[in-house]
């Protein structure tokens, strides 16, 4: 079987959409499935083109058994709604025309930017071969949720736009419940979409010892340490988080909050840390993805936010399901199937999203009862388990076999 997968995002880059997609393509390679990726020159999320690349017309590759095609796109920041389009179109036009000379059985196109899907159904169309869309976000709603654009005739013509890929596409996989729901009401058959739900990488993401080395290069002794580990964005929330961290310090100054990341609400989060003069916060940079477990390991408890809308609660993010397979607790600002998904399992403790109250009493609650942390470790380690993401490549890839 030859399969060609689209997707913006891939290694080196280290956010959901690259892991996701890199560890299935691993393991359908090892099952011996013929794969290749058409992505871009690895540069998110600050829009510059990381150590050992450039921005050329076509570069290939090989990354554990996968065919890697990279092609030139127009590189900006994860800032500014045209610039990003802009990125997006250049990539699905490049990524289409570079697709048409790649033999597959069979064409994948992942979102969240859907443009890469226009060139998954274009691939198809031309070449006479089906092919599947794998949804990982509701775009473009999730836009109108974080604020960066309201709604209007732009809004209203991609909307059009993604149900005629829903309806063009032989199968839709997505990765919540919600999802499948959401597109089914929107007039698409449900025996047309499959569930696929992210997972860790149980071979990655080994529990541990702290990391001592990392608790003295950063002065971190004796605290207790939430850590957020992922894209500074503006549908995470976190200038709310900032807001509550003055009089946490104040209760409890051994509590302690380490943001590990990039992205375009980034230098607005510093600053904002600067202005408040808060004592217990460190910002750091992204790190590569062997790194993470190492800085997964300095944490005591994964801190998981969104902003406070409607669209986020069909949303799971996959930074759950690391940190339960590390066993590290997650304090959740988020409601709707990730905060089931917690509460089923026991592995944390959920906030009510933007409310100041809840997350201070939620954060003394998960950081001083040491019986009740060792039963969220437990619970970590049953979520972890039945969501191995080696599983659910085995389960998707039987699916692909069939369309």
């Amino acid at each position: 079987m030859k399969l060609l997968f689209l997707t913006d995002n891939f290694p080196p880059e280290v956010n959901a959409p690259a892991n996701r997609t890199h560890e299935h393509c691993r393991e359908w390679v090892r099952s011996g499935v013929e794969v290749t990726v058409i992505t871009c020159a690895p540069n998110f999320p600050k829009g510059k083109v990381y150590k050992g690349y450039k921005n050329k017309f076509i570069q290939r590759q090989e990354l554990d058994g996968i065919k890697v095609i990279r092609v030139w796109s127009y590189i900006t920041a994860n800032e500014g709604f045209i610039k990003r389009i802009l990125d997006y179109i250049s990539y699905a036009f490049m990524a289409f025309w570079v697709g048409l000379f790649v033999k597959t059985d069979l064409i994948v196109a992942t979102s969240p930017q859907f443009f890469t899907a226009v060139s998954g159904w274009s691939l198809a169309f031309f070449k006479r071969k089906k092919w599947v869309m794998e949804v990982r976000d509701l775009w473009p709603e999730s836009i109108v949720a974080v604020g960066a654009m309201e709604k209007n005739v732009f809004i209203k013509f991609f909307e059009w736009l993604e149900k005629r890929l829903y309806l063009s596409a032989n199968h839709i996989i997505v990765v919540t419940d919600a999802f499948k729901d959401k597109i089914a009401s929107r007039g698409i058959p449900k025996e047309k979409i499959s569930i696929f739900k992210n997972g860790a990488n149980l071979e990655l993401f080994q529990p541990g010892d702290k990391n001592a080395y990392l608790i003295d290069k950063y002065e971190l002794r004796d605290k207790f340490i939430f850590s957020y580990i992922g894209t500074h964005g503006m549908a995470h929330g976190l200038d709310f988080i900032l807001d509550c961290l003055g009089d946490l310090y104040k209760s409890n100054p051994e509590l302690f909050f380490l943001f590990i990341g990039d992205g375009a609400e980034k230098r607005k989060l510093v600053q904002k840390a600067d202005e408040l003069k808060l004592q217990n916060v460190l910002f750091l940079d992204s790190v590569p993805k062997r790194e993470v477990v190492d800085y997964l390991k300095v944490m005591d408890v994964a801190l998981v936010n969104l902003k406070k809308s409607d669209t986020f609660l069909t949303v799971i993010p996959s930074k759950i399901f690391e940190a339960a397979a590390m066993h590290k607790p997650i304090l959740l600002g988020l409601q709707g199937e990730t905060k089931k998904i917690v509460e089923t399992y026991q592995a944390g403790l959920c906030f009510v999203p933007e409310d100041k109250k809840s997350f201070i009493e939620q954060v003394k609650k998960i950081s001083l009862n040491l019986d009740s942390y060792k039963k969220f470790q437990e619970g970590c380690e049953r979520l972890a388990r039945d969501f191995d993401r080696k599983k659910i490549a085995f389960a998707m890839l039987e699916t692909l076999k069939r369309i």
